[in-house]
């Protein structure tokens, strides 16, 4: 089956079993399940058929594997209910296939912190589930990412532009993260599922320029180009014609620690980064969107995960096509294209 032709025409049967595939392919490959670990896999109303993939999955290598339902009421940032993040903390392994991201709540951080690995699939549908980025040879991208280590290290002066006109500068405020290839077999990983991105926090205050969104934004795709100017690191001013009234309320919303009141927050640059997973498309999912080979993407707000200091609990990401990504004497991506090189 080949992604464009998509699960239209397949039969209820073929689709189930092509979620298995899937799934085994997350047990065995990605996680390296072993049949003495304990497993939990959660998941809600919106995902339920992925999560009983995953449980079959799991079963097949171990018999100590847990599937949860959370309620489909729960919003983004909030924590998942107290017993599902005790069982979290006590897991071997946690699967994450639900709609809203727990990846940056409390609850994901304390597994993290008592060696549960885990990989999170937030708004994951079942056709991205088949086709796509999860089809990736997450073996053969993390051998190239990871052969990517030499050309980061001592850079830190970012520049970044595309074809819609983003043309941004920054230095990088912590390390590179080159370990989302899919491949999460060590103590407290973390991984999102589809994966193959190379990211970092960019300086709290260093980045000036404006970003231009084009591909996608929280989900949705971008028809027509939105600009977002930058300041010292945060966002003052945001200008486009598709849905941007939208975009602008969405930095609005009040964060959810009680003891953070400063809205300007959200506006905060938390996070860049570029794709590298060459089975990804933009198809209006930000799992997917923001690990398309050779497109870059930028999130705000909560940056706590990369060790800065907006703590909001929320996080809003956008990607833009084509990217080009200097840094210092080294062409990392030129017109969407991975290049990894020195300059001459």
């Amino acid at each position: 089956m080949s992604d464009e032709a998509g699960i239209e025409n397949l039969s209820h049967d073929e689709i189930v079993e092509s979620m298995l595939v899937s799934a085994r392919s997350i047990i065995r490959t990605c996680m390296e399940i072993r049949n003495h670990e304990d497993v939990v896999i959660i998941t809600d109303t919106h995902t339920s058929e992925i999560g009983r993939s995953l449980y079959e999955a799991a079963a097949e290598v171990t018999d100590r594997v847990l599937l949860m339902m959370i309620p489909p009421a729960f919003k983004p940032g909030n924590e998942p209910p107290a017993p599902v993040g005790d069982l979290m903390r006590k897991a071997r392994v946690v699967l994450i296939a639900t709609k809203e991201s727990l990846t940056h709540t409390k609850a994901r951080i304390n597994a993290s912190k008592t060696g549960v690995r885990i990989a999170s699939m937030p708004g994951i549908s079942k056709e991205m589930f088949i086709t796509g980025g999860m089809t990736a040879d997450y073996n053969a991208l993390q051998i190239e990412i990871s052969g990517m280590n030499n050309i980061f290290r001592r850079r830190r002066e970012v520049h970044v532009t595309s074809p819609s006109g983003t043309d941004v500068k920054f230095t990088t405020g912590s390390r590179w993260i080159l370990e989302d290839n899919g491949i999460c077999n060590r103590p407290g990983q973390v991984t999102n599922l589809p994966a193959g991105r190379i990211f970092t926090m960019p300086k709290e205050g260093s980045m000036n320029g404006k970003i231009v969104f084009d591909g996608s934004w929280e989900g949705e795709l971008i028809t027509k180009p939105v600009e977002m100017t930058i300041m010292e690191g945060r966002v003052t001013e945001i200008s486009g014609y598709d849905n941007v009234e939208k975009i602008i309320e969405s930095f609005n919303i009040p964060p959810h620690s009680k003891r953070i009141l400063d809205l300007q927050l959200n506006k905060t640059v938390a996070e860049f980064g570029f794709g590298m997973n060459s089975r990804a498309k933009v198809v209006g999912n930000v799992l997917e969107d923001q690990v398309v080979r050779g497109n870059a993407y930028f999130s705000f707000g909560d940056n706590t995960a990369l060790g800065g200091n907006s703590n909001t609990g929320i996080q809003k990401r956008g990607v833009i096509i084509k990217s080009t990504v200097l840094l210092e004497d080294a062409d990392l991506v030129l017109d969407g294209k991975i290049v990894a090189r020195r300059r001459k």
